[in-house]
């Protein structure tokens, strides 16, 4: 982790507002030294600019190892994209094939996990906002939609887990999101608060399924959602009887807890605020995505020092991430083929 010298690590990630970093942002990241950063479209030019921007982001902050994520899961969400990164399918599409064929499923699905993994691990991308692992629904919010990977917890457990071992696979860890559950929400956390009254039973025979039988993955994401069975007040983000008896409880995940994005408007307060909330709830991390340095100021002022606890999951992550990634060779345009050839024999 960071040197005596240094600030203690913060338990906040940024984004940063460019393709460059600016020296203003530099400036900011050597005082603050957050834990780590979380890349979008607008950071992402060329392969090379990528590479250099991650470098660059490291050594702000003086530590090789520090975390760079990003929201890579196809279909909608693909921050690299082409000309120079193919676009790859959405999570529905091995839904569809799953009902065609569960082995050529889940095949398909470690294919996507390590074709992700082949786009992010030689840019120093090491950790991925991905598999989503909310159950769909019909009545799901279009924000989620064909993100999710099947409307049945078991099926989504499946695909949800393979496409994390092809990530491991590749040297890039995975997040499973939105813990415990974003399917029977109605309203898009990016804009509104989401609150769902669906019986404690039922969510835990449905929606918390996936996230048990994955809590063994090294990173997970909040859900900016109200469960009014656990807490009617406050969304799982920022709910410490959610995220004790929920996440650490009755799902019984045990590895690195990251927020949502804090800037979402399904939180209230300002950026410190929503830190300070997400942290005190039992977050081991904030996520702040915009760049905006006004915001991160304040985000940076409300996130404490990374607990000892969490840095110990942070280090098991990242000797799991070293461990797993696969020895022999990956190629990447075969492999492309191979999951279009899967999926086209479902359509």
């Amino acid at each position: 982790m960071a040197e005596s010298s240094s600030p203690p690590v913060r338990a906040v990630i940024f984004g940063c507002a460019g393709p460059r970093l600016g020296a203003d942002e530099r400036r900011f990241f050597q005082r603050t030294n957050p834990l780590g950063f979380i890349l979008f479209a607008r950071n992402c030019e060329t392969p090379d600019q990528v590479a250099a921007l991650v470098a660059e982001l490291r050594a702000a902050v003086g530590r090789a190892d520090a975390p760079v994520l990003i929201d890579q899961e196809g279909g909608r969400v693909q921050r690299l994209g082409p000309p120079h990164w193919p676009a790859l399918p959405a999570a529905r599409a091995l839904a569809g094939l799953a009902d065609a064929d569960p082995e050529d499923a889940a095949g398909a699905a470690w294919l996507l996990g390590r074709l992700l993994a082949a786009q992010l691990a030689p840019l120093g991308i090491t950790v991925d906002c991905a598999p989503v692992l909310d159950v769909g629904r019909p009545e799901t919010h279009e924000v989620i939609g064909d993100r999710a990977i099947g409307s049945t917890p078991a099926r989504v457990a499946r695909l949800g887990r393979a496409v994390c071992d092809g990530l491991l696979a590749g040297g890039v860890l995975p997040v499973i999101k939105h813990i415990p559950g974003h399917g029977r929400a109605v309203a898009d956390s990016h804009l509104e608060l989401p609150v769902v009254e669906a019986p404690l039973a039922d969510l835990e025979r449905v929606d918390f399924r996936p996230f048990r039988e994955l809590a063994d993955m090294p990173w997970a994401m909040t859900a900016h959602v109200v469960f009014t069975a656990v807490d009617a007040a406050e969304p799982v983000s920022t709910s410490a009887p959610a995220i004790r008896k929920v996440v650490r409880g009755a799902i019984g995940f045990g590895g690195l807890l990251l927020s949502d994005d804090i800037g979402m408007q399904a939180l209230s307060g300002d950026m410190g605020e929503r830190a300070r909330a997400c942290l005190a709830a039992g977050c081991d991390v904030a996520l702040h995505c915009s760049g905006d340095m006004a915001e991160m100021e304040l985000a940076a002022a409300g996130a404490r020092p990374l607990r000892p606890v969490a840095a110990t999951w942070l280090a098991r992550a990242e000797r799991r991430r070293r461990a797993a990634t696969d020895p022999f060779h990956f190629d990447a345009e075969a492999g492309l083929a191979k999951l279009q050839r899967l999926l086209a024999g479902a359509a």
